[in-house]
């Protein structure tokens, strides 16, 4: 009797062991932990053709941000990487350096200068430089953050004026951050020429012509192009691409700036 009481006993640890294990067996796994967030930018060549890339930012921690850069078509060597501020265009003060990009054409960094919420909306641009002998030659750069290119964007003729047979249109593209790239873009430029570009109030019928409001940059005759990342008019007013949407406003392009009576080409803007 005692055995087969011992016999019942083990039997029933037994039985409630497995079933232990098949109720553990049956529990739903524990959430997967969140896939780390991450952002990608493209990097275009600047001083030598045929070098493009991508940098990608991934949060590996609330206070620490990978920062992975791949190049293609870059020179053998080793090759200077930094995030700077402002935009592309503009070029600013290095706010972080990063690690080096290597002879494999990758670069990896861990940054804890700014979290990955900070690096999404930065008003700033990375760039990848030739080698620590040759600063000034950037292999390719990319705007970051804020300064990323929207959709957003609209684009006004710039008609000839006389026998100068010089046409084009401006592109008013807008940024994250609310800041505007302009892009004059000219057909019939000369080679070799630099024509002056500004934005003055008024529209091209204003007798005797507005003041300038915005110097924008010389368009290289050669290329046909012009670039102007536009944060504030020239008296220090602050305006958004929303603003020059209904800006009554318009563009001259002057032969030369020797000459400044010279408009080549012109059209109007925003509410013109």
């Amino acid at each position: 009797m005692s055995n087969t009481k011992k016999t019942v006993s083990i039997l029933t640890v037994i039985t409630a062991s497995i079933f232990m294990m098949v109720l553990g067996g049956c529990k739903k796994d524990d959430p997967a932990t969140p896939p780390a967030r991450q952002t990608s930018y493209n990097l275009k060549a600047k001083d030598v053709l045929g070098v493009t890339g991508i940098v990608t930012f991934t949060e590996t921690s609330n206070t620490t941000t990978t920062v992975s850069i791949t190049l293609t078509g870059a020179p053998s060597g080793i090759h200077p990487a930094e995030i700077c501020m402002n935009s592309a265009i503009e070029g600013g003060a290095v706010s972080i350096a990063l690690n080096s990009v290597d002879a494999t054409g990758h670069g990896s960094t861990a940054i804890t200068a700014m979290t990955y919420s900070q690096l999404v909306v930065y008003d700033g641009f990375l760039k990848v430089l030739k080698s620590a002998a040759e600063p000034g030659v950037i292999l390719a750069q990319g705007d970051i953050g804020g300064n990323v290119i929207t959709s957003t964007n609209k684009t006004y003729i710039l008609d000839t004026i006389g026998t100068f047979g010089v046409s084009g249109t401006a592109l008013f593209e807008k940024r994250v951050n609310g800041n505007t790239l302009v892009t004059i873009s000219l057909i019939g430029a000369i080679v070799g020429d630099v024509y002056p570009a500004t934005i003055n109030l008024g529209s091209i019928a204003s007798i005797g012509g507005g003041p300038v409001v915005k110097v924008l940059n010389n368009v290289d005759g050669t290329t046909g192009k012009s670039y102007t990342n536009i944060r504030k008019l020239d008296s220090g007013t602050v305006i958004t691409y929303d603003n020059w949407l209904v800006y009554d406003g318009y563009i001259n392009i002057y032969q030369t700036a020797a000459s400044p009576g010279n408009i080549i080409c012109h059209g109007n803007i925003g509410s013109n």
